[in-house]
């Protein structure tokens, strides 16, 4: 059985697992869940009990959860290391350096600001502070990305890898809240737009809005959400 990844739109921080796995050259499925009216049920809970994305359905029908463990995973399959590096590598500790402060610190920022945009009929006070704690937080997460970029052309090296396609898909959250000036962060733009030229960015972003993009011909099609959770759920 070919893995099926589970990922979330509009806007998901999975979208960039969705560029990875096309990356990676491998055949693959797809599962796309609307994070607005999808999760937030108990028969999701059967293949994810935090009801999130991403989640990864291995070729032995487990349902693997978080994206450090999903790109784990991709890391130990990638054997053209298309998308990872040698795992003992210099290489590689920085990818995962870079992926695992983007997946905790710089996600987790935007935490407030997402409150603030779900919550109805609060008082107008609380959202205007979730508002201003989530700014502060996310713009000093920028700050500290800002500095951790190098001359590279990519995060870990001079080609995109998973700590590039896990930031992409949540780096956008930024113009989507207002939460800071672009202009504040030269590097972290141009990162972001070679990161987006990339081909299999652009697949992503394509499937996400709901298009029929022609890919590498990895990609086996998309499966029902009702099918995974019937057939891999508990």
């Amino acid at each position: 059985m070919e893995p099926i990844l589970v990922y979330g739109f509009p806007a998901g921080s999975s979208m960039g697992l969705v560029a990875a796995f096309e990356l990676m050259g491998r055949p693959y499925r797809l599962c796309r869940v609307d994070m607005l009216a999808d999760m937030k049920n108990d028969r999701y809970v059967r293949i994810n009990g935090r009801q999130e994305t991403p989640i990864l359905i291995t070729e032995d029908g487990r349902a693997l959860t978080e994206t450090m463990a999903i790109i784990h995973w991709i890391e130990q399959r990638d054997i053209e290391r298309r998308v990872t590096f040698d795992p003992k590598s210099p290489e590689a500790d920085r990818m995962y350096q870079l992926a695992a402060f983007v997946n905790t610190g710089f996600t987790a920022a935007f935490s407030p600001l997402w409150v603030a945009y779900e919550t109805e009929d609060a008082d107008p006070a609380f959202i205007d502070a979730l508002r201003r704690y989530g700014r502060k937080a996310v713009k000093d997460r920028h700050d500290h990305l800002e500095a951790m970029i190098t001359e590279n052309g990519f995060l870990a090296g001079d080609r995109m890898t998973m700590a590039d396609t896990t930031l992409i898909g949540v780096a956008r959250w930024a113009e989507f809240h207002n939460a800071i000036d672009g202009s504040d962060y030269p590097r972290l733009g141009a990162l972001r737009r070679r990161i987006e030229a990339e081909p299999a960015v652009k697949f992503a972003e394509a499937l996400e809005s709901g298009e029929t993009p022609t890919g590498s011909g990895v990609l086996l099609g998309h499966v029902p959400l009702d099918e995974v959770i019937d057939r891999f759920g508990k």
